[in-house]
């Protein structure tokens, strides 16, 4: 049987072979809890602690400035709830866009339902937010302005430092980045990016599910969300994941360890499947910025595609797997990265189809893979724009 070709690693990603075997005493024999005095217990302290200093190294920040917590959509949710309680006196206004993760756009729901102002800042085509309308919408009382690294649907890098400088230059909010897009693609150092606090997750770079962490500055005030024990310095009760917070630090020592030959790899497979998508579906259009993205993601929009039949052909049995193609662009959630730019994308002016790839380095994923990946794609969406059609033909090898 054909294996099959997973492109959907912005969704998850397969867990590390060296991820695992650096879990695996904690999944085993050393299951202590890190908050017990006897031995069993002071060596998963110990574990816990080397991570974090691991993981603070890579983000170029101390180890008392990272707080584990279950992912990213904790660290979102923490993020807005901390520095909303904590600092309510000095205003009630925050900014955010109009393409951010789920997590970020419920958190600042809550926060309008709980009688704070909060300005949604729009995108252009390629979904990037202008520093320009960031700088025309902050206060006084701006409290937080939270902007997403990258996108995980159209691969955007967002101008953060210049929207930090902007920030800093006309108010005294918090700025918060989630990074669980860019967290071992590109770099992500905290300094240069300027921000005040840093949401992640390790299953996006080949850790395990269910563990991630907020980077909070020092001098930033935030109010815990999680209540019980001392843990993590009194900011995030529960006990320790111990096992996965040695993945997660694994998982970021590759990810660093690889990051520029990894780079190269992903944006010459990415930009091979550009290429070949572009000049072989007439309609296709490349949506997110085409320099500044992700080095492993390509997305697109098809004019005159059926979404769910376009998914139904491209797997059978699930052969290639994770190609998400069942938004139609047309009828998306503004809501969305989709929606967000659908407007401005020339495409989306009929009934189209919004459709993500994400590639990853490691797992077999090589340019005849990614160049017969994109001629299955094309094969199948011309095959669903017209049933009288001609399709592309399927080259096989």
């Amino acid at each position: 049987m054909m294996p099959m070709v997973y492109l959907d690693h912005s969704a998850t990603t397969p867990l590390d072979p060296e991820v695992l075997q650096a879990m695996m005493p904690y999944l085993t024999d050393e299951f202590g809890n890190a908050s017990s005095v006897y031995g069993l217990g002071q060596r998963a302290r110990q574990a816990i602690d080397q991570a974090r200093d691991e993981v603070a190294a890579y983000y170029g920040v101390t180890a008392k400035e990272v707080i584990f917590t279950s992912g990213g959509t904790e660290g979102d949710n923490f993020a807005f709830q901390g520095i909303a309680q904590r600092n309510a006196e000095r205003g009630r206004h925050v900014i955010t866009s109009t393409i951010e993760h789920d997590a970020v756009l419920r958190s600042a729901d809550a926060l309008e339902q709980g009688g704070f102002e909060v300005t949604r800042l729009p995108v252009d085509r390629y979904g990037l937010v202008d520093p320009a309308d960031l700088g025309r919408a902050l206060r006084r009382d701006t409290i937080l302005v939270s902007i997403m690294h990258a996108n995980n649907e159209i691969g955007t890098i967002e101008p953060i430092h210049e929207l930090v400088a902007i920030t800093r230059e006309r108010s005294t909010a918090y700025f918060h980045t989630d990074a669980v897009q860019s967290t071992g693609k590109i770099p992500t150092h905290v300094d240069e990016l300027g921000v005040d606090l840093l949401s992640m997750s390790a299953h996006k770079l080949h850790g395990p599910k269910g563990v991630g962490c907020l980077v909070v500055r020092s001098g930033v005030r935030l109010l815990p969300q999680m209540l019980g024990g001392g843990h993590e310095r009194n900011r995030r009760a529960g006990t320790e994941n111990v096992a996965g917070i040695v993945g997660l630090a694994k998982a970021i020592g590759i990810a660093h360890r690889d990051m520029v030959k990894n780079t190269a790899h992903l944006t010459g497979l990415r930009d091979r499947l550009i290429e070949g998508v572009l000049g072989r579906i007439p309609g296709a259009e490349l949506t997110g910025h085409p320099v500044n993205r992700l080095p492993h993601h390509a997305s697109f929009l098809f004019d005159g595609v059926e979404g769910e039949s376009l998914a139904d052909l491209l797997h059978p049995e699930d052969k290639l797997g994770g190609l998400r193609a069942v938004r139609k662009a047309a009828g998306a959630s503004a809501r969305t990265a989709t929606g967000a730019i659908g407007c401005l994308c020339q495409a989306s002016q009929s009934a189209s189809t919004a459709c993500s790839i994400t590639l990853a380095a490691w797992c077999s994923q090589s340019a005849g893979r990614a160049a017969r990946s994109g001629q299955r794609l094309a094969h199948c969406a011309s095959t669903t724009r017209s049933p009288g059609a001609r399709p592309a033909p399927l080259i096989s090898t």
